[in-house]
């Protein structure tokens, strides 16, 4: 019994081993691919590309949609923000989906909206349109306010926004974000740039808004969050956007783009059946969807991303609410790996069937059931005295000094690239986070996507729900 036992730890052991080993290397090809892939967005982004285009008749007409729920503290200086973004030819649609606060009364008496008559054609089925409402100040002659029945979910929504769209290209956005003036000419260049393959989606890089200052829904001083939580968010942010998805996007693998802000097809959208109102990682779904859909009509398509941040969020700053959004996003991962896992290893899907998919179930998925039955088996391991102490702490030294080193570099390249934080504090302030981020902003991490599965496998309810936002901090005055 002795020799089985200690056979079937070797052999886990081994297992881990390779788990890991194969993460660290990915992480590192990651590192490299990013780096080059953003010297050459550098390279190749010139101002006075932007402001050709900005001025250009025959730039590509963009739908912005922005739903909202429950969203009356920062739903007017959000909105304000959208109509100063610099693009030629765009669109606002925002989704009131059923609010209970006063987010459509505030709407009506700030922008003088008025229900109007309005060919609504339901290419995506959601819940009912109750009006639809324009403005009649010709200064707001771009913003289109939908009032539906709650759909309890983001995904309904953003469905009954692409209903209405008008144009080929829609930026699905949160309306508690910010974006930056130059957003929809940076979404839309891989599109016009990309040679001999159809760009279905192109995301951007997110910042957490906590702390930075705003002025009218414009941010005009960016600092890194002052609470501990929002500040590890940060990070992960960095980590997960610089690093993480522009390596990706150097291989045209893409895993999501997230719902806080990315550009998409609406045509492809469309035909791929638009989000899915059961998911709880509606973005992540969708994109999948479109992807299987251009495999599946052998079309040549590309997913995008850009290094530049053009997209500030408000984080969660209570521990409560941190954990509930973490828990949907685990359960939304769980669905998606389950509705797709049809593509896994499936040469019909190229690198979404060798590349996205097992990455996503080997990695994301299974990632903290590994590492919470790693630190079980060590624990029952220490108690009846077979672990290899010296080796076990080598390893964990090494693993530590590892995941330092990885989000130290996505901090100090992206710093060196675009130069956001104007003082050595703010950026020290950062490189500090990477030291702690093991051993209290993980274990939170891992939790809350054991407790996410756990609520997939049961079949727990859950609903969109609110942030409890705090509103944006005001630009400060002389």
């Amino acid at each position: 019994m002795d020799t089985i036992s200690e056979t079937l730890v070797k052999i886990y052991e081994s297992s881990i081993f390779v788990y890991g080993l194969t993460l660290l290397v990915v992480y590192a090809m990651l590192a490299l691919l990013s780096i080059i892939a953003i010297r050459r967005y550098l390279s190749r982004t010139k101002q006075s590309q932007l402001d050709t285009l900005a001025s250009s008749p025959l730039a590509p007409g963009i739908t912005i949609l922005a739903p909202a729920y429950n969203e009356g503290l920062t739903i007017i200086a959000n909105v304000r923000s959208l109509l100063t973004l610099n693009y030629p030819n765009y669109e606002i649609v925002l989704i009131n989906d059923g609010s209970t606060d006063d987010s459509m009364a505030q709407l009506i008496r700030e922008f003088d909206m008025v229900a109007v008559d309005f060919a609504y054609n339901e290419k995506i089925r959601t819940q009912p349109v109750k009006n639809i409402y324009k403005s009649r100040n010709l200064a707001y002659s771009n913003l289109i306010v939908i009032d539906k029945v709650n759909g309890k979910s983001k995904a309904d929504a953003s469905n009954a926004g692409i209903n209405v769209a008008s144009f080929d290209y829609f930026v699905c956005t949160d309306v508690d974000c910010v974006l930056h003036k130059n957003t929809l000419l940076e979404l839309i260049k891989p599109v016009l740039q990309e040679e001999g393959r159809r760009v279905i989606a192109v995301g951007a890089t997110l910042r957490i808004a906590n702390s930075s200052e705003f002025d009218e829904g414009v941010l005009t001083r960016m600092r890194p969050p002052k609470q501990l939580l929002p500040r590890f968010q940060e990070v992960e942010y960095i980590r997960s956007f610089v690093l993480g998805k522009m390596g990706w996007s150097a291989l045209n693998c893409v895993p999501n783009v997230s719902g806080g802000l990315g550009l998409f097809n609406k045509e492809v959208a469309i035909r791929s059946g638009g989000y899915d109102h059961r998911s709880f990682g509606e973005d992540m779904e969708l994109l999948i969807r479109m992807c299987r859909y251009c495999d599946d009509n052998k079309m040549k398509y590309a997913v995008r991303y850009i290094p530049k941040t053009l997209c500030w969020t408000e984080g969660p700053a209570t521990l409560k609410i941190f954990g509930r959004q973490r828990t949907r996003w685990a359960r939304g991962l769980a669905q998606l790996m389950v509705a797709h896992f049809g593509m896994f290893l499936n040469p019909r899907y190229g690198r979404m069937g060798f590349v996205v998919i097992p990455y996503n179930f080997f990695f994301e998925l299974l990632a903290p059931i590994v590492e919470l039955s790693g630190i079980i088996v060590y624990i029952v391991l220490a108690i009846s005295g077979q672990i290899n102490w010296p080796y076990a702490i080598l390893l964990l030294v090494f693993v530590y000094t590892y995941a330092v080193m990885i989000s130290t570099l996505s901090i100090l390249w992206d710093q060196l690239s675009f130069h956001y934080y104007k003082t050595i504090r703010e950026v020290m302030s950062l490189l500090i986070i990477p030291f702690l981020e093991f051993l209290l902003y993980h274990p939170l991490i891992v939790f809350f996507s054991i407790k996410g599965y756990f609520y997939f496998l049961t079949g727990k309810r859950s609903t969109w729900g609110t942030m409890q936002r705090q509103g944006f901090q005001k630009a400060k005055t002389n």
